[in-house]
C-alpha cells in the first residue's frame, strides 16, 4: 500500500533531537566546576539502576510490578561506574560531567539512535524480551505504521520521493539481529513527533512512574525517560532520568546540577511551566506514558 508522506525526509530530520545543536536557548551547558558532591549514596560496585542509586534521606524506592516496563528499566544493567558517553563511532563526547551512569546497551554504528530513538529502543527491548511481539509497533513521523510482525515476515518499507510503500521482499527471520535491523528502520523515520502521538498525557504528579517520558515534540525536539522513582511518607516523589542525545551516543542516566544535594534524583512537577534537566530545558512540561 502507498500513502502520501509529503516532505517525509524533511519532517524526519526536524522531528527528533537531530537538530539539538541549535536549541535556541533550550540546550544547557554547565561547566564541570559547577558540579558539587551529592549526599545521595551511590553504590559504585552495583550493576543495575536500582542497586546503584540509593533514594535520598527519608525516601524509599517505589516498587514496580515484575513484568512491567518500569521494572525492566530500574533493573537494567549498567556499565561500570565512571564509564564515558561514547558516540556511535566509539569516540567520547566532550561533555562527560552531566551523567551518573551508562546503560549497558549498544548504540549501533550509525548516527541513528538519538533521543526519541533511545526511548523507542528501551521500550522495544522490553517488549521483545517479554515476548510481547504484537506490541512492537511504531509509527513513522509520516503516520505510516511499521510493525515487528510485518518486518520479521519479510515486509520492507520503500521510500520513493513523497511516498512510502510496504512490500514483502525477504524471508521470515525472527532473530535478534533482524530485530535490530527493524529498529534501525524505525530510528530513521520516527522521532519526537511520532513518539508524542503514541503516548498519552499525564496530568497528576501521583501518576508519574518509571518508564514515563518528558518530551518536546517538534523542531528541535527532545525526550527523557524516567528511570526510577522514590517516595517519602507524605507521598512526594523524586525521579531518575535517562536519555539519548545527538549525535547518536550511549544511553545515559543524568546527574542533577540544579539540586546537587539530591543528584541524580530530580523533583518533577507535571504542572510546571518548564522543566530543567542537565542538558535540556523542556518548555512546557509535557509528561506522557505508553
Amino acid at each position: 500500500m502507498k500513502k502520501n508522506i509529503f516532505f517525509l525526509i524533511l519532517v524526519m530530520v526536524i522531528s527528533s533531537c537531530k537538530n539539538d545543536k541549535n536549541l535556541s536557548g533550550r540546550k544547557i551547558e554547565i561547566t564541570g566546576s559547577s558540579v558539587q558532591e551529592s549526599s545521595v549514596q551511590i553504590h559504585k560496585d552495583k550493576n543495575t539502576v536500582k542497586e546503584r542509586f540509593s533514594a535520598p534521606k527519608n525516601f524509599t524506592w517505589v516498587e514496580e510490578q515484575p513484568d512491567s516496563f518500569g521494572y525492566f528499566i530500574e533493573n537494567f544493567k549498567l556499565k561500570p561506574y565512571g564509564s564515558e558517553i561514547l558516540k556511535y563511532d566509539g569516540t567520547p563526547i566532550s561533555t562527560q560531567h552531566l551523567h551518573e551512569a551508562i546503560f549497558d546497551i549498544d548504540t549501533g554504528n550509525k548516527d541513528l539512535q538519538q533521543c526519541a530513538d533511545a526511548v523507542i529502543r528501551l521500550r522495544a527491548e522490553y517488549l521483545f524480551r517479554a515476548k510481547k511481539f504484537d506490541d512492537i509497533r511504531f509509527h513513522f513521523t509520516s503516520g505510516d505504521l511499521a510493525t515487528w510482525n510485518d518486518y520479521k515476515n519479510g515486509v520492507r518499507a520503500f521510500v520513493n520521493g513523497n511516498s512510502v510503500s510496504f512490500r514483502k521482499t525477504a524471508a521470515f527471520d525472527d532473530s535478534y539481529q533482524n530485530f535490530r535491523n527493524y529498529l534501525d528502520l524505525v530510528f530513521t523515520y520516527a522521532g519526537t513527533i511520532s513518539l508524542n502521538k503514541e503516548t498519552k498525557p499525564i496530568s497528576r504528579n501521583a501518576d508519574l512512574k518509571t518508564g514515563d517520558i518528558l518530551i518536546t515534540a517538534g523542531s528541535p525536539g527532545h525526550v527523557v525517560l524516567i528511570a526510577g522513582v522514590c517516595k517519602n511518607k507524605e507521598g512526594k516523589k523524586l525521579f531518575l532520568l535517562t536519555e539519548g542525545f545527538t549525535p547518536a551516543q550511549s544511553i545515559h542516566l543524568l546527574s542533577n546540577p540544579f539540586n546537587k544535594n539530591i543528584s541524580p534524583w530530580y523533583d518533577l512537577d507535571v504542572n510546571s511551566s518548564e522543566t530543567k534537566t542537565a542538558r535540556y530545558i523542556f518548555k512546557p512540561s509535557n509528561f506522557r506514558h505508553f
